[in-house]
């Protein structure tokens, strides 16, 4: 198993606290592992085995449990007699029908740490924030940051080797299955988890019919990654391609789509009036290489495709990313925010001739930090005070 420190130290920062501990993120970033791995810092630090439950709800042992009621009778099978604390690591818990009334009954009735990981966004509404409304905090997870990549394949931050790889992380994406093996099975296994995706986690649980409309509509805003879209730009697209859909049913596909992490859509956000538009916005995907098979492996977008890059990874350092606009025909890449700090983020794949990307961030007319994030090594460290940081070095720069 990958070390994932990041992720750990937060389980570790909030344990024996009385929150529960939600991890969320796509299928297959690496939720199963990160509770392994939390189970063994805890068999290191001398708790009983019997004091730590795991259950994978899909797992063989466990996949017959689908319902409150079975999930309660497994407990007093499995939860020790005396009063010491004990360890719940449920993983996939969205597949047990009612387990929000259970985690909350385990929660008031025993000493308890509660750790629970979903591929479902809507698990954190409903029932779970009425029963638990200010005691659960979310630690999103997803796939290896480039970092992780590194690390992964054992090259040194400083080799002559990261430009190279970091050409098959930008192809293949951070999925840690597919990192790790060899790259003549690389996209079989992202088709793997793609098919898994759409189906289990979008399609099967939300009833979704029109498979056809679906995959469309993931197409199209896979090879649209950093444009401003709209519902009804989907429809006339899918229209003219012969697939018949209505705005209700782009709409709703959109949400079930961001529900299962496989995209997050970036508002537009008015920075001088601080407030967001009711305007279009863009949908960027959770892993590069999922982009690549929704597209069909093909190759172009250079400049979307690192957009694509620079938003995950803004969002997996913990801001909040907004698509940022000035003036009327101004725009901003990204507004990213974290408690009290802004930072202001234009993406060029290669700099202009001019300085629009610069000029754009120059209208602003606040203190807070402004960088232009390339992916081409330039030898240009700043343009009229503003940082130019190549994409690679800029994906190290944060531990």
């Amino acid at each position: 198993m990958f070390q994932r420190p990041v992720y750990l130290n937060q389980l570790i920062e909030f344990k024996d606290s009385d929150f529960i501990k939600v991890i969320t993120g796509v299928r297959r970033s690496g939720k199963s592992v990160l509770l392994m791995l939390f189970k063994e810092y805890l068999i290191q630090e001398n708790v009983a085995e019997d004091h730590i439950i795991y259950m994978n709800f899909e797992s063989f042992d466990y996949q017959t449990i689908t319902t409150a009621e079975k999930f309660r009778e497994k407990l007093n099978e499995l939860i020790p007699k005396d009063q010491k604390k004990v360890y719940f690591l449920f993983d996939e818990i969205q597949v047990v029908e009612g387990w929000q009334r259970v985690i909350n009954g385990v929660r008031v009735s025993f000493n308890s740490d509660i750790i629970i990981t979903g591929s479902n966004a809507n698990m954190l509404s409903g029932e779970l924030a009425t029963f638990l409304s200010g005691r659960y905090i979310e630690i999103p997870i997803y796939p290896f940051s480039f970092r992780e990549y590194l690390n992964a394949k054992g090259i040194e931050e400083d080799s002559r080797h990261v430009d190279s790889a970091y050409d098959q992380y930008e192809k293949y994406g951070g999925f840690p299955s597919v990192v790790i093996a060899e790259e003549t099975i690389k996209d079989t296994i992202l088709s793997g988890i793609f098919d898994t995706i759409v189906l289990n986690d979008v399609a099967l649980r939300a009833g979704v019919k029109d498979a056809t409309a679906l995959k469309s509509i993931i197409r199209f805003l896979a090879d649209n990654v950093g444009q401003l879209v709209n519902a009804s730009k989907i429809v006339n697209t899918l229209k003219s391609e012969g697939v018949e859909t209505s705005v209700h049913t782009v709409n709703r596909y959109l949400d079930l789509l961001e529900n299962g992490y496989l995209f997050y859509r970036a508002k537009q956000y008015d920075i001088r009036g601080r407030e967001y538009l009711r305007t279009n916005g863009k949908y960027f995907i959770v892993d590069t290489g999922l982009r690549r098979n929704a597209v069909g492996r093909k190759e172009g977008n250079y400049s979307n495709r690192l957009e694509n890059i620079v938003y995950v990874e803004l969002r997996r350092r913990g801001y909040t990313v907004d698509v940022g606009r000035v003036d009327n025909n101004k725009e901003i890449d990204f507004v990213a925010r974290r408690l009290d700090e802004t930072l202001y983020v234009q993406v060029a794949y290669e700099l202009p001739n001019n300085k629009h990307e610069t000029d754009n961030l120059l209208n602003i007319k606040n203190n807070y930090k402004k960088i232009v994030v390339t992916g081409r090594y330039h030898d240009v460290e700043q343009i009229d005070g503003i940082p130019i940081i190549y994409i690679v070095d800029w994906l190290l720069t944060e531990k």
